[in-house]
This record gives structure tokens, C-alpha cells and sequence, in this order.
């Protein structure tokens, strides 16, 4: 299979990515997979104008002539895609949000309604295509920060995206945390397995990856010593 994974991460040390690799390194024993990582940062994507003129050419590309239309190319040739982005302001970052806002020339004007939401359809089939969303942010649980990103999520991939939001993410990047991340870094790798193996993660596995390292209270009390002494 080709996994194409789109590292939303502006950072060269990313936190997200740390699990992501794990991730990745688990689908990776379940046969022979053509990898490749996209880091979005790098590329020359600007953003949608509205023209709407990839719905009248229907070729599947942009007429701006950036990094976006191997991107597309990317996407449709893969058959598992990876969104990994840390979280800003309870979203997708500026720059892989570009991208997403310009896979509509995958899609067509035309419309349908299925099971009583209406949706363009698409240039090509996405029914086999499997999207795993890796997002990561700073704040120390999961409720009230994570929500409009699995709504957001859910939207565009049709319900059909595994999405996994891991807070404390941070402590991925400081090596005193080891005995905390390491644990965490090999549950992530189980579960790639598991995604080789079934295409999916069960509710269980996906709980068990989005579960806080530290108490509330104790991160944050760590998190404000490092405040003060910046």
C-alpha cells in the first residue's frame, strides 16, 4: 500500500511527528508499504481564490502553478493518507488548512444528497481511501479542546477518518519525560500494527492513546515553572 503522510508541523522537531513515526512504524510491519512524507512547511502553497476554475477544466488540478498540484497527485495515488498537525486555536495549522481548502479540484459543482447530507461529488473514488488524523497540542486534556477539530475532521473526510487527539504532547521533545513518553510512543506503534492489520483502530485503542501522561493539575504546575523561568 502507499502511505502518504502530511506533516502539518512548521517545527523541524515536531511533537506530533514523534507519534506519528511510531504510528507509521507500525503499519510498517504489517507488509511491504511505499512511504513518503510530505513536510508542508516547505512547500510553495497558496491560498484558494475562490475561481472555481478547476470545476470548469475537471482535470483534478489547480491553475495556480504552485506545490499543490503534486500534492493532489500525491493524495489520489495514496491509499492511506496521514494528517499529522499539532493543534493552533482548536484547529488545522494555516498551512496544511491551504492545502486542504485547495483539494476541491478533486471535486466536482455537482451535488448529492446520501443519507440526508448533501456533498459535491468527486472526480475520483475516496470510498477506498483510508485518512488517519495525528493531531497533538500543549493543553493537559482532551474536552473543550479538541472538539471543533474532530467536527471539522469528520466533515470533510465524510465520517470516514480515524482521528486520534493526544494532549501533553510537549513532553515528546523533553528527555526527562522519557519514562512517561516512551510507554506512549510504543502504544502508538501497537497501534499502527493494528491500523495494518484492520484499516481501523477500535475505541478502545484510540482511548487508550488520547489518555493525559500527567494528572491536570501536576502538567500545568510544570508548565508554569517553565513560564517563569523563560
Amino acid at each position: 500500500m502507499k502511505i502518504l503522510v502530511l506533516n502539518g508541523s512548521p517545527k523541524a522537531k515536531s511533537d506530533t511527528m514523534h507519534l506519528t513515526g511510531a504510528f507509521v512504524d507500525g503499519i510498517m510491519k504489517s507488509g511491504e508499504h511505499q512511504l513518503e512524507i510530505v513536510d508542508v512547511i516547505k512547500k510553495d502553497i497558496k491560498p484558494c481564490m475562490g475561481c472555481f476554475a478547476c470545476w470548469k477544466i475537471q482535470k483534478g488540478e489547480c491553475i495556480q502553478q504552485d506545490d499543490q498540484n503534486s500534492i493532489l497527485k500525491k493524495i489520489v495515488d495514496s491509499d492511506i493518507v496521514i494528517w499529522s498537525f499539532p493543534l493552533y486555536c482548536y484547529g488545522i495549522p494555516s498551512h496544511l488548512k491551504a492545502v486542504i481548502d485547495r483539494t476541491i479540484p478533486l471535486a466536482k459543482m455537482s451535488m448529492k444528497e446520501e443519507n440526508g447530507v448533501v456533498r459535491h461529488d468527486t472526480l475520483i473514488d475516496f470510498s477506498k481511501k483510508h485518512y488517519v488524523v495525528i493531531s497533538g497540542c500543549g493543553f493537559p486534556d482532551w474536552d473543550g479542546n479538541f472538539d471543533g477539530l474532530k467536527i471539522q475532521c469528520n466533515n470533510m473526510f465524510s465520517n470516514n477518518a480515524t482521528i486520534v487527539c493526544v494532549p501533553e504532547t510537549p513532553m515528546l521533545n523533553e528527555p526527562t519525560a522519557e519514562p512517561l513518553t516512551k510507554p506512549l510512543l510504543e502504544k502508538f506503534t501497537k497501534a499502527g500494527e493494528e491500523f495494518g492489520e484492520n484499516l481501523s483502530l477500535s475505541e478502545e485503542t484510540i482511548a487508550t492513546l488520547e489518555t493525559p501522561m500527567l494528572p491536570n493539575d501536576v502538567y500545568i504546575q510544570i508548565v508554569n515553572q517553565n513560564a517563569d523561568n523563560m
